[in-house]
């Protein structure tokens, strides 16, 4: 019973039918679990990134006398990619492996994974590629932190592209599910936005099961435009099923809806304008925020009070309570705390994009999304009813570390938690002092962003399950035959 049969007999042609993603958790437990893909790319999770540079693509525009494999795979238009494709500027070089497509129906003209401030384009490309300077494949590199990174077109109907012509036109060779063509070289290039260096770019996962969080998502600000015709194509040509079946079943329908962003941050690598209510908030830069961390440790207090360090945490990310602080010095069993950080950083936990700025602060590990993982971890507690002592250790001695790492590389905000962790060390004081004045200050930004509140209040956390899971992620053969290129399937 392989997973690559399993996954056949699960995944529908529509993402939208009863029996399709509401129950894919019951068969891959990360389907239900953190870090899902596709979501809503809306305002509020939107951090400005000057570091991001422009995406650089390599040997995309291929030659004529050269044959690609354009197919139907029973849910998606899927075309094979030569592995001398690549593209540059993320911490590893990620090799090309194959794109597809997700789109909507004739008479429901709306088909992307991700959307943009809730509006949903037609269609959508993903261009998918696998870190091949760390794993050979794409099957050993699915399952891996950061074995996978995708570049996410959106598409409109607008004006004829005639890029996009150059494999339609040999759409009707596929119509049926596992009917392949041999299509001429062209420029893949082509394919994408003019711009490269505007994009939205998070952790996230494969829209279709196993629904592995191993993707490092690149989604490009600008659409491009495909005509009726050519969207039409897509939308009515095809079938999921196969060509003998007495009753065909149109192809179309197949996308994810989008999943709770969980508190993720999205980077993006352009600035709308001043900051303010339609501009884009900036991330702290790695470099500020390691010296902030330090001034915590051994600074002036004080002085850091003084210089709004309040401006840099969550409003509304905790419920605080006046004139009264936590104990800081309860610190339940350590050695059960630590035993649980082998659970709470799997392979799949590590997102990030880099290391580099963690330095002397604690070991070389990848951060990830931590208020994402807090609310999982105790969610699954809860629902487990674990004794509260394990609760407090965790909030105590793991996740204060993994929220620092977490902050450091700008992928979450700074918990009030792990300022009042770090000060434990410090002179009562200049410790008590800080904490008033940050919970002073918190405060007073929760009076006034109550509906921010309310929208962190709303949100349901999916649980992530890597006791039941993270063991039985490597199978015989190829555990994803919908990423894959598709003469590897033969």
């Amino acid at each position: 019973f392989s997973l690559s049969l399993c996954m056949c007999k699960q995944l529908p042609a529509s993402h939208s039918r009863p029996e399709g993603e509401h129950h894919w958790s019951k068969h891959y437990p990360y389907c239900g679990g953190a870090f899902q893909s596709p979501i809503d790319i809306k305002s509020d999770l939107l951090r400005f990134d000057p570091t991001l540079r422009p995406i650089e693509v390599h040997n995309y525009n291929l030659s004529p006398n050269e044959q690609l494999t354009l197919g139907n795979n029973g849910h998606s238009v899927q075309i094979s990619l030569p592995s001398r494709m690549h593209m540059t500027g993320l911490p590893s070089r990620y090799t090309a492996a194959q794109l597809h497509f997700h789109w909507g129906s004739s008479s429901r003209p709306a088909g992307s994974e991700h959307t943009v401030n809730s509006r949903q384009y037609a269609a959508e490309m993903h261009v998918v590629h696998y870190n091949s300077d760390k794993y050979p494949n794409m099957s050993m590199a699915v399952d891996k932190s950061d074995g996978l990174a995708v570049l996410g077109v959106l598409i409109e109907v607008g004006e004829f592209n005639p890029a996009y012509e150059k494999f339609l036109k040999f759409i009707n060779g596929i119509k049926y599910r596992d009917q392949k063509v041999q299509v001429p070289g062209f420029n893949v290039r082509a394919l994408l936005p003019s711009r490269l260096d505007e994009y939205y770019r998070y952790d996230g996962s494969l829209t279709t099961p196993p629904c592995y969080p191993s993707v490092l998502w690149t989604l490009f600000r600008n659409h491009v435009t495909i005509s009726r015709k050519q969207f039409l194509s897509l939308a009515t040509a095809l079938y999921s099923s196969h060509v003998q079946d007495s009753a065909p079943v149109p192809l179309n329908g197949n996308y994810r809806k989008p999943q709770l962003a969980d508190s993720r941050v999205v980077l993006v690598s352009f600035k709308e304008g001043k900051y303010g209510l339609h501009g884009t908030l900036t991330v702290t830069s790695p470099f500020t925020r390691k010296h902030i961390v330090q001034q915590l440790m051994v600074g002036d207090l004080a002085d850091l009070a003084d210089e709004g360090l309040y401006q840099l945490l969550p409003s509304g990310s905790e419920t605080l309570h006046a004139g009264k602080k936590k104990n800081l010095k309860n610190q339940q069993s350590e050695t059960l705390a630590k035993s649980q950080q082998q659970m709470l950083n799997p392979s799949l936990l590590k997102k990030s994009q880099t290391n580099r700025y963690v330095g002397k602060l604690g070991p070389a590990e990848d951060p990830l999304c931590y208020v994402s993982l807090e609310h999982s971890v105790f969610h699954q507690l809860r629902q487990s009813h674990t004794e509260n002592q394990l609760v407090r250790s965790l909030r105590n001695a793991v996740f204060p570390q993994l929220n620092l790492k977490s902050y450091l590389d700008c992928r979450s905000d700074l918990a009030l938690a792990t300022v009042r962790h770090i000060l434990r060390g410090r002179p009562t004081d200049e410790a008590v002092e800080l904490d008033h004045s940050l919970t002073k200050a918190l405060m007073k930004q929760r009076k006034t962003s109550t509906s921010m509140n309310q929208n962190v209040a709303k949100t349901n956390y999916g649980a992530l399950s890597p006791a039941t899971a993270s063991r039985k992620l490597h199978t015989q053969g190829y555990p994803h035959p919908w990423l894959l290129p598709m003469e590897w399937e033969d």
